[in-house]
């Protein structure tokens, strides 16, 4: 028999059963993970809600079948936008800079104008919505 007695690591009471057991039931189990996890994540959280507040506005501004658009600057930031989350970067060959949001991206032109495009999957050439003028 034990003689060691384990407590559930959230409410403190005697635990039963399993010698690996660290919870009671369920509820103290994701209470636990909860309040471990909350602060760390609340920033990561944060930053993931303004990549797809980005993604859905980027997304709303291209109707099919238009593969990209050109958009005021402002008309984004108006409806939320935050120019400084994007998730990646991509350089055509022309040596043009496009801030990505997942599959969405945009050109900053003249006269504070953007191009937003939709990037197509990888096709035989490699070229991308992106890539064309």
């Amino acid at each position: 028999m034990q003689t060691d007695s384990r407590s559930c690591l959230e409410c403190g009471k005697i635990l039963k059963g399993r010698t690996d057991k660290k919870f009671c039931d369920d509820y103290c189990r994701n209470a636990y993970n909860n309040r471990q996890n909350s602060d760390s994540n609340n920033f990561v959280r944060n930053i993931n809600n303004a990549l797809r507040k980005n993604r859905r506005i980027l997304e709303g501004q291209i109707r099919a079948p238009q593969e990209m658009v050109k958009c005021p600057r402002q008309k984004l930031a108006e409806l939320g936008f935050d120019f400084r989350y994007h998730t990646h970067q991509y350089q055509n060959k022309n040596g043009q800079v496009y801030q990505f949001v997942y599959e969405y991206g945009y050109l900053i032109l003249e006269g504070d104008w953007l191009l937003i495009v939709k990037r197509k999957s990888e096709s035989n050439d490699g070229s991308s919505a992106g890539d064309r003028k």
